[in-house]
């Protein structure tokens, strides 16, 4: 099957509209909304006060934020890792990490570089990490949360299976809310780019109270969870 392909859309789409006792629809037109009320949301605030409104609400879901700079990221990443056990450490293969400078303290750490021909391999190293490294690719003042957008190299378990995981934020990416994600994104499609196969909204460690109530952390995921904000990118 080729990539991208789709098959038998059309007799499967003809088949559901035959049950529901109605001709096919062909088009789909986006409604325009009179009132779109998501666009307000936080629009008249400065770079400045979204990163410490995303600062805040990270800090309530219980993630540990450190703001640093260009200059000081390597000495704060070497700082997490010392705080939160060191290796074994894993991180995805991504291009920023070199453009930030981090080749070398990866290389002096033995942090695995997630490698997509090694397969399951990858998986067990994430699963025995302490701390898995990340960039937010878009992150939510509202919410406190980072969004990944996955391929085959910026691997989903990255961030799922360490006990710690460290994203990368620079302060660029920080957006007001949701609606700004999904809006570019939309975009995304429009203009005919090939977007994420998956897109991964992480918001502080995994925790669930779904058991009498009681909160418990950790139970889908990393127990602990750092934001590192860089004010000046």
């Amino acid at each position: 099957m080729s990539k991208g392909t789709i098959h038998n859309r059309d007799k499967f789409l003809s088949h559901i509209a035959d049950r529901l006792g109605r001709e096919r629809k062909t088009d789909v037109s986006r409604p325009d909304w009179e009132y779109q009320p998501q666009w307000a949301v936080y629009q008249e605030k400065t770079s400045d006060e979204l990163c410490a409104l995303f600062n805040e609400n990270s800090e309530e879901k219980g993630t540990l934020v450190l703001e640093t700079t260009m200059d000081q990221l390597a000495e704060t990443v070497e700082y997490v890792m010392k705080t939160y056990g060191g290796s074994p450490m894993v991180a995805t293969d991504d291009g920023r990490f070199a453009e930030f400078g981090l080749t070398d303290v990866f290389d002096e750490n033995d942090v695995h570089i997630w490698d997509a021909e090694l397969g399951e391999r990858n998986i067990e190293k994430a699963k025995q990490a302490n701390i898995g490294f990340l960039f937010s690719d878009v992150s939510l003042a509202e919410s406190g949360t980072i969004a990944q957008f996955n391929d085959r190299n910026i691997a989903r378990s990255v961030s799922l299976l360490p006990t710690t995981y460290a994203a990368i934020i620079p302060r660029s990416t920080i957006v007001p809310r949701m609606t700004q994600v999904t809006a570019r994104i939309h975009k995304q499609v429009e203009e005919g780019e090939n977007i994420s196969p998956y897109i991964n909204f992480i918001t502080g460690p995994s925790n669930s109270a779904d058991i009498e109530m009681n909160m418990v952390v950790g139970v889908h995921g990393p127990v602990k969870a750092v934001h590192i904000v860089i004010l000046d990118a």
